[in-house]
């Protein structure tokens, strides 16, 4: 070891610490790495810890048992059963096929039974007389006309709207108050019957929607809707002049919703079926008895009042 020297100071030599050096070497904060150790220092000197854990977990997992059963379960309940709903899909369609050929051969059934009661019925009337009745059915819809005319066609527009966002929808089906204001508009210009895919329109007629069906008189009808008209020469020109014709060529142009008048020469519209009437019947009048003993008659002590009809007297 060596003296030092005479004549100079000595110099201490001072160590600083680099902190940024050894905020990069350790980041964590001594107290994480001493709560680590607190818990390894616990969990070794109390080994019934596990045990307590092991509950929990087994009942976690008979849950999950249980649901997965319940889940196969339910599978295989929906899988029996879809054959069964099939079925009575099937059986339900069939139904509504069967009973519509069924209203079909009734409908045919009773249009030859009107032809055959108009022809036994003019056989019995005279000439005259069978005329102006068929006039009056002509008149009323309730026989079968034809003649010149025009055929306004309706149809819904297609489905051009956008899947995600909906662009481009709106009304581009026909709507049943479509139909009616061109029945209208065409009574207006000189129409003398109308009928709507086949179906006859009379004053009672009603055009109405259920759900996406379309009524007339209670039948329902499909699109492309035809609606024939006879009338004068000039049904074309009025029709296409009048109001409803304008808004329906506005609406078409708009929604994509076809829209067309043509002449026809030679049309045929059936007959209305038969309305079904009812009658006015004259009530059932009192009888003598039932309306009391009027004043002054025989074997009356005074005089007394009759009974009102509501019950009440005065």
């Amino acid at each position: 070891m060596s003296a030092p020297r005479p004549g100079k100071p000595r110099q201490d030599r001072v160590y600083a610490p680099d902190f940024l050096t050894e905020l990069f070497r350790n980041p964590l904060d001594p107290g994480y790495a001493d709560a680590a150790a607190a818990r390894r220092r616990s969990a070794s000197t109390t080994p019934s810890r596990g045990w307590r854990a092991w509950p929990s977990r087994s009942v976690s997992l008979v849950v999950v048992v249980m649901l997965g059963f319940l889940f196969a379960v339910a599978y295989r309940q929906t899988i029996a059963d879809e054959p069964g709903r099939s079925q009575a899909r099937s059986g339900l369609v069939a139904q509504i096929k069967e009973r519509e050929s069924q209203t079909d051969r009734l409908s045919t059934r009773a249009d030859q039974l009107r032809e055959e009661v108009s022809r036994q019925r003019d056989a019995a009337l005279s000439g005259s007389a069978a005329a102006r009745l068929r006039d009056l059915e002509a008149s009323t819809g309730l026989g079968r006309v034809r003649g010149d005319g025009v055929v306004v066609r309706l149809a819904d527009a297609p489905d051009n709207a956008d899947a995600v966002t909906g662009a481009g929808a709106g009304p581009s089906r026909v709507l049943y108050s479509d139909l009616q204001g061109v029945a209208n508009a065409l009574w207006s210009a000189g129409a003398e019957a109308i009928a709507i895919n086949g179906q006859r329109l009379t004053a009672t007629s009603t055009i109405r929607s259920a759900g996406e069906a379309m009524l007339v008189d209670f039948r329902p009808v499909t699109g492309p809707y035809e609606v024939s008209a006879i009338g004068p020469g000039s049904l074309r020109r009025k029709f296409e002049d009048s109001r409803n014709a304008a808004l329906m060529r506005e609406v078409a142009q708009k929604t994509g919703l076809s829209f067309g008048v043509r002449e026809s020469d030679d049309l045929t519209l059936p007959a209305a079926p038969e309305p079904q009437l009812r009658y006015a019947q004259p009530s059932v009048s009192p009888s003598p008895s039932a309306s009391g003993v009027r004043s002054g008659s025989p074997g009356s002590s005074g005089p007394k009042t009759t009974s009102s009809p509501s019950g009440g007297g005065r």
